[in-house]
């Protein structure tokens, strides 16, 4: 799922090319993609673009008349930019948007179709949309412990819960924690007030370090490779790997559609955290340590 620093990436090459824009067409190619009803798509074309932001996870298009464009591109959705008038035939594409400078169509890897549009009237529409995260580049260190201690959660599903938090997803909250030192389940509540003051820097840092990496990266150019997972990444992806810092291997939670990658060295004091699957089905032969893990992987060989 596009995150922070890929969002923003997007939005600032949208700048470049569609802010003062007229929309001169809307193609929808999936039905499912417009999630509104009210107002038509007809009644943004040839409105100008003046304002593009970001809310939590969405990219938001402003256009004249207080008419607002949301696109949710959720796990598997993306952008592309193309010379004006491309083709919206294709496999996995859900929309095109024509400006004279260029079309921007919108695709979703898979078969399930998830990301969403809305055209909304209005900046009181465009606000049902905002889940109220905390923007977390934006915060000082009191907001943000308030925010990660209003719910007793662990810390993995807090900071990528988008009512707390906004723009953090799965990877970079694995990124995170992981230059935090803390474990995913680690509980808000447990935490020290030292420890909530490195996550809040950690955090700062870690998104506005991959922006930074993604803006340079990107250059000039439309961003074409937007992944949850890079060679670069510290643990996210790297299941099985050696972790940068101690050389460990890197351990993952799997759940729902999700995984949850760490350091058990640098992370969860050399405790290996039970996967609900996995450890269910091995029951006591599942490793509780690192040195069981790899005492274990030393009789296999």
């Amino acid at each position: 799922m596009p995150e922070l620093p890929d969002l923003t990436i997007y939005i600032e090459q949208l700048e470049k090319r569609i802010r003062g824009e007229r929309l001169e067409q809307i193609r929808l190619v999936s039905p499912f993609f417009l999630r509104s009803v009210s107002p038509p798509p007809s009644q943004a074309t040839q409105k100008r673009v003046i304002g593009l932001r970001r809310i939590g996870k969405r990219i938001v298009i402003e256009l004249e008349g207080a008419l607002f464009l949301a696109i949710h591109l959720m796990i598997s959705g993306r952008l592309q930019w193309k010379a004006a008038g491309a083709k919206a035939s294709g496999r996995g594409i859900l929309a095109a948007f024509d400006f004279p400078t260029g079309t921007l169509i919108v695709t979703e890897a898979g078969t399930k179709r998830r990301a969403s549009l809305h055209l909304l009237d209005g900046a009181a529409q465009l606000a049902l949309l905002d889940a109220g995260g905390l923007e977390v580049l934006g915060s000082d260190l009191g907001e943000f412990a308030a925010r990660l201690r209003k719910e007793n959660h662990t810390l993995k599903r807090a900071l990528t819960d988008p009512r707390l938090f906004g723009g953090i997803g799965n990877a970079y909250s694995d990124e995170i924690l992981h230059a935090a030192r803390l474990s995913p389940l680690q509980l808000t509540s447990r935490l020290q007030d030292d420890e909530v003051s490195e996550l809040h820097q950690r955090c700062q840092e870690v998104l506005r370090t991959w922006t930074d990496r993604l803006r340079e990266e990107t250059g000039d150019e439309f961003p074409r490779k937007v992944t949850a997972f890079r060679d670069e990444m510290a643990v996210h992806g790297r299941y099985g790997k050696p972790c940068p810092v101690c050389g460990t291997t890197v351990q993952r939670i799997i759940y729902a559609e999700n995984e949850c990658n760490y350091c058990p060295r640098c992370q969860t004091g050399g405790k290996v955290l039970a996967d609900r699957g996995l450890s269910r089905l091995l029951k006591e032969d599942w490793p509780r340590t690192i040195e069981e893990m790899e005492a274990r992987g030393k009789q296999e060989e």
